[in-house]
């Protein structure tokens, strides 16, 4: 297994999961070995993140409005560079963006920020592959509480077993481009050569349009 990806395949990739999974990390290790573009999400850039987490109920909605309209800003920005001409590497999926409004906004703040959403919406190019990486809950708090970012302090292992449900469920009906699921509980392509060529060399081999691999020590 040499580690390379052919270079006509997947020049659209989108890395997704949940909080603490480590998809940003992945992205940028991706685009830096495919002499790829990234788009990153930008969650320190949120100011009502840290009230969000002491507060879910007063900040959901303008916690999840900011983080749509960067989103939509970013996209935008790298359809006007013209970053979906070349390979791109993102690390954010806006379809999945009304998963969190589903988990934290009440019924009339959910019927607003949908209306929002469907109106904002852009028309951009599909990614070519979405890479979905799963973590058990557990996982996911020790990973969160690893890095030691003090507005994730709040995060619960119940918030994070709501969100792992969400994601599940989302990707389970997910059919618009080719999915590729990973579960990382004894995958870390981030620290070790081994699994990240591990990795490069499932996505290579991808032919049918939903994989799953389990990698078990």
């Amino acid at each position: 297994m040499n580690g390379n990806l052919s270079a006509e395949k997947f020049q659209h990739i989108v890395i997704e999961g949940p909080i603490g999974v480590g998809k940003s990390s992945l992205t940028q290790k991706l685009a830096e070995h495919l002499n790829a573009d990234s788009l990153l999400e930008k969650p320190d850039d949120n100011p009502f993140l840290i009230r969000f987490y002491q507060d879910p109920q007063r900040y959901a909605l303008s916690t999840q409005l900011f983080f749509l309209f960067q989103r939509l800003d970013q996209l935008r920005d790298g359809m006007q560079a013209n970053l979906f001409k070349s390979r791109l590497i993102a690390d954010f999926l806006l379809d999945k963006d009304p998963l969190f409004a589903s988990l934290t906004l009440d019924e009339a703040e959910l019927k607003l920020y949908r209306q929002i959403y469907e109106h904002q919406r852009l028309k951009i190019p599909k990614p070519d592959l979405v890479i979905y990486l799963q973590a058990t809950a557990q996982s996911l708090l020790e990973r969160v509480q690893k890095r030691a970012k003090s507005y994730e302090s709040q995060i619960s292992l119940e918030y994070l077993q709501q969100l792992n449900n969400a994601y599940s469920h989302f990707f389970y009906h997910y059919e618009e481009t080719p999915l590729l699921i990973i579960n990382t509980d004894h995958l870390n392509p981030i620290d070790r050569t081994e699994d990240f060529e591990l990795l490069l060399h499932q996505i290579d081999t991808m032919k049918g349009r939903k994989e799953f691999f389990n990698c078990r020590n």
